[in-house]
C-alpha cells in the first residue's frame, strides 16, 4: 500500500496544509509518497524530501503546471496515480477544485474532509456543520481523499530524507489558462495558519468599530483577524476573514470571539481551537457552550479594557 499526496506549494516552498495531509497518509499505512507539480519548482520538490514520514518525492515540471490549474494538475495526477492505494489532497481552496476531478475521472467516490483515519479503509468525516461525525468505508480500489488539517497534526519539516524523482509532465488540457490573480497582502499572519485569532461579529454595528475595537487587540496578541459570516455579510469585514462552515475552518491554539453569537455555522469553522474565549453580553448564546473562558459582557467596553491589561 502507498499513499500519494498532492502536495501545495508555491514552486518555492510547501504550504503547510501539506504538513497535515502528510500525517493523515502516515495513518493510513504503507509508503507515503509526495507530488509536487509546478514550473521551475526544485526547491519546492527539495522541500517536500526533507518531510519526515515521506518516501519519495515525485517532481512534474511544466510550465503548464505554473499557477495550479485545476484541469492541469488533475491530469498530472492521472498520470502518476497507478499503483497508488491512497490519493490524499489538503481540503483547502486548491484540493477542493482538483480531487473531485481526479475521483470522477478514475470512477471513485470521493472521501471529504476527513478528520481521522481509523484504518485504510475506514475514515471519519463531519456531516451536519460538524454536529455529527460519520464513520465512512471505502471498498474502492483507490481512496481520493480531502484532509481536514485542523484535524491532523502537522508533521516535521525537517528529518526527512526522502529521493526526488523526475516524472514526465502532463500535456497542458487547453481547457483553462491562467489570466491572473489578485493577492491580499497583510502584515498579519495568514487565517488558516494563526496561532492566534481575534474575530468580530455582527455586534460590532460597522466596519469603523471593527477596526476601532478589534485591531488593538490583534496587535497586541500578534493574532490574525476573522469574522463571522454575519459581519461579513454586514460589509463590517472582508470576505477571507470569514471563519465557519462557509469559510475558513481554523484551530489555532487561542480564539477570541468577540460579540459572536455562536451560530451552528461559525461553531463549525473554529471549535477545534485549543482555548476558546468568548466575550458577549448575551448570556444564552450558543458560542459560550463551547468556550473555555466566556465573559458576559459588553464588548466595547471589554476588550478595550482586555487591551490596557495586555
Amino acid at each position: 500500500m502507498t499513499a500519494l499526496v498532492i502536495a501545495e506549494h508555491d514552486n518555492a516552498s510547501i504550504k503547510g496544509a501539506t504538513l497535515n495531509t502528510v500525517t493523515a497518509a502516515v495513518a493510513a499505512g504503507g509508503d507515503v509518497h509526495v507530488l509536487v507539480a509546478g514550473h521551475n519548482a526544485a526547491a519546492a520538490a527539495a522541500a517536500a524530501a526533507q518531510i519526515a514520514g515521506v518516501s519519495k518525492v515525485l517532481h512534474a515540471d511544466s510550465a503548464a503546471l505554473a499557477d495550479g490549474l485545476a484541469e492541469n494538475l488533475a491530469a498530472q495526477v492521472l498520470a502518476v496515480a497507478s499503483g497508488y492505494s491512497h490519493l490524499l489532497f489538503p481540503a483547502t481552496a486548491s484540493g477542493k477544485n482538483v480531487a473531485p476531478r481526479v475521483a470522477a475521472l478514475l470512477d471513485v467516490a470521493q472521501l471529504s474532509d476527513v478528520t481521522k483515519v481509523l484504518s485504510a479503509d475506514t475514515f471519519e468525516r463531519p456531516i451536519y456543520a460538524g454536529n455529527a461525525i460519520a464513520t465512512v468505508q471505502s471498498a474502492d480500489a483507490v481512496k481520493v481523499i480531502t484532509v481536514r488539517t485542523t484535524g491532523f497534526d502537522a508533521a516535521a519539516a525537517t528529518g526527512g530524507s526522502a529521493a526526488v524523482e523526475t516524472v514526465a509532465a502532463a500535456a497542458d488540457s487547453g481547457k483553462s489558462s491562467f489570466v491572473g490573480r489578485e493577492v491580499t497582502k497583510s502584515d498579519r499572519p495568514e487565517l488558516t495558519a494563526a496561532k492566534i485569532i481575534v474575530s468580530g461579529g455582527r455586534a460590532l454595528g460597522s466596519s469603523d468599530k471593527f477596526n476601532e475595537v478589534l485591531i488593538p487587540l490583534a496587535d497586541k496578541l500578534g493574532a490574525a483577524l476573522g469574522a463571522s459570516r454575519a459581519a461579513v455579510d454586514a460589509g463590517y469585514a472582508p470576505n477571507d476573514w470569514q471563519v465557519g462552515q462557509t469559510g475558513k475552518i481554523v484551530a489555532p491554539q487561542l480564539y477570541i470571539a468577540c460579540g459572536i453569537s455562536g451560530a451552528i455555522q461559525h461553531l463549525a469553522g473554529m471549535k477545534d481551537s485549543k482555548v476558546i474565549v468568548a466575550i458577549n453580553k448575551d448570556p444564552e448564546a450558543p458560542i459560550f457552550s463551547v468556550a473555555d473562558y466566556g465573559l458576559e459582557a459588553d464588548l466595547f467596553t471589554a476588550v478595550p479594557e482586555l487591551v490596557n491589561s495586555l
